[in-house]
């Protein structure tokens, strides 16, 4: 990004002075030596949990290389049984890294596809299920905690499934989780043919680099090792003796805290088609670690492109670039937007291999800007409430009783641009759908963000549940109270029984959504829920 750093447009000196404010006091050494009041200066009382104990991250790129001969082996292992698909059963942290392998990788000569599923959607498990072979699936169910609803419900019905055709069921599951969680009883229990463990210092949104996210880039043969070497180099950047004027992490740190509190906290990904699915990755990192005690960052990913004066003062852009990729409109409107005063940050990768580097880069810059924002960018305090909301309506079975408006997508248009007249300059749109994540419904999704930033011309966000109840949930009921939500449920044609419990599929996506709903007006948030009639 340059000495210069002339993206900042006119917010230079206040990221300079950042910068050379956390020189004097430190900042790189203290991080590296995982000083806890980087983020807790004015906190008393002891230690403050999931603070000093998940710096782990920090050393990710040199201490998982003992593990890369074991996964190199088990990969050749799974591929030369015949394996034709690896199914990722997981959501939130065990989930995003794995998906920017999915979308990012193709299969190497011989090696299975990878598909994450993380979606309680009856119509989602269905269609994954249609798109695979069960008897050559290999089934990854990842959790740290070992506990998440969503992923063992998921694991159950699987398991019922292979059960019907294998006589060692065990021998087509491998589970990914920290040391002593129920996960890994579990998976002792029912002789999973793997169990790979975790580091427990490290949190699920920062576990790229550990085996959350290596053992599936490794099972479809991505080049793990070469993935840690620019990770590692990318820490060495960023390391305790760099000066933080020249730390890659550090000057993108302060430039997301300093922009967020001058009024440009909506940070617009733009990403060159190779590197579609690293914001998506990138959108959890910042929204979970920095939305809460009424402060945040924003990010807004994949949202329709549209002109520099179609977006306000409060957006500043990141655009992620691979060389040799073909985006000629994206360099275009990058330029535009330039011309236009607004802050753009380039950020070009040689090869895909340099994903290493910026999720190491990215985890730098986010736990950075966490201290200017003054949070703990590390636990995520309102994520539970939704869950027990939750879990109070499936017991009490409350998850039919919330009468909504029936729309079709056309006339969802109309409706939400209703609802969007109350928004006020700053606020962002959040569409938050419980819906099956297909291509039409997708683009349908798209085309209401269009409609409303080019209406109103506000930033949008668009989250499939229950997936980003793991990702931008903690941003949306803990971070600053300029979102307004739309809730979008719909019927299921088909419902699926969870087996081994009480409920289905749908009773469990439906639960889920409420029990958000009910989080968020707890908060004070600006919600609505309406039902989505398909055309």
């Amino acid at each position: 990004m340059g000495d210069h750093r002339p993206w900042l447009a006119g917010y230079q000196d206040r990221v300079e002075d950042r910068l050379r404010a956390w020189q004097e006091a430190e900042f790189s050494r203290r991080l590296w030596a995982r000083d806890p009041t980087l983020w807790s200066a004015g906190a008393s009382g002891g230690p403050v949990p999931e603070l000093a104990d998940r710096l782990g991250w920090l050393a990710l790129p040199e201490a998982v290389r003992e593990r890369l001969d074991d996964l190199a082996d088990f990969a050749r292992e799974v591929a030369e049984a015949g394996t034709r698909h690896v199914v990722l059963l997981g959501m939130g942290g065990s989930s995003m890294a794995p998906e920017v392998f999915q979308h990012t990788f193709a299969p190497a000569a011989g090696a299975p596809g990878l598909v994450v599923l993380d979606s309680t959607h009856p119509a989602a498990v269905r269609w994954i299920e249609s798109q695979i072979d069960l008897e050559r699936t290999l089934f990854v169910v990842s959790s740290k905690s070992g506990t998440t609803t969503e992923t063992l419900s998921l694991f159950r019905y699987f398991w019922r499934r292979v059960s019907q055709t294998e006589a060692r069921p065990g021998d087509r599951f491998v589970a990914i989780t920290d040391p002593g969680t129920p996960l890994e009883e579990l998976a002792r229990e029912r002789a999973f043919r793997r169990t790979f463990l975790g580091p427990t210092d490290v949190g699920g949104r920062y576990s790229a680099l550990s085996v959350f996210g290596l053992v599936p880039a490794a099972l479809i043969g991505v080049d793990v090792r070469r993935l840690l070497d620019r990770a590692q180099g990318m820490a060495a950047e960023c390391g305790p003796t760099v000066p933080e004027p020249v730390s890659p992490g550090l000057v993108l740190g302060a430039a997301l805290g300093e922009l967020a509190l001058a009024g440009r906290d909506k940070v617009t990904f733009l990403a060159s088609p190779s590197l579609a699915g690293l914001p998506a990755w990138i959108e959890q990192l910042i929204a979970e670690s920095t939305g809460k005690d009424g402060k945040g960052v924003v990010p807004v990913v994949d949202e329709p492109l549209g002109r520099p004066e179609q977006y306000g003062p409060d957006r500043v852009f990141v655009y992620l670039r691979l060389d040799g990729d073909e985006a000629r409109d994206l360099d275009v409107l990058v330029g535009a937007l330039e011309a236009a005063g607004h802050p753009v940050a380039r950020l070009h990768l040689a090869d895909m291999a340099d994903l290493g580097a910026e999720f190491f880069r990215w985890e730098v810059a986010v736990a950075a800007a966490g201290a200017i924002l003054g949070i703990h960018p590390f636990n995520q305090p309102d994520v539970q409430l939704a869950k027990d909301l939750a879990r109070e309506a499936m017991v009490r079975a409350q998850a039919v009783t919330e009468e909504s408006p029936a729309f079709s997508p056309g006339a969802l248009a109309g409706a939400i641009n209703v609802w969007a007249a109350q928004l006020r300059p700053g606020d962002y749109l959040g569409l938050q759908t419980f819906l099956a994540p297909d291509e039409a419904t997708t683009t349908a999704l798209q085309e209401l963000r269009r409609a409303v930033r080019d209406r109103w011309g506000v930033a949008t966000t668009l989250g499939y549940g229950p997936r980003f109840l793991h990702s931008t949930g903690q941003l949306h009921k803990g971070g600053p109270d300029t979102g307004a939500f739309v809730q979008i449920v719909d019927d299921p044609e088909e419902d699926l029984q969870v087996p081994e419990v009480e409920y289905t599929f749908g009773e469990l996506i439906r639960a889920q959504a409420l029990g958000d709903l009910q989080a968020l007006r707890q908060r004070g948030r600006r919600v609505v829920r309406v039902r989505w009639l398909p055309s």
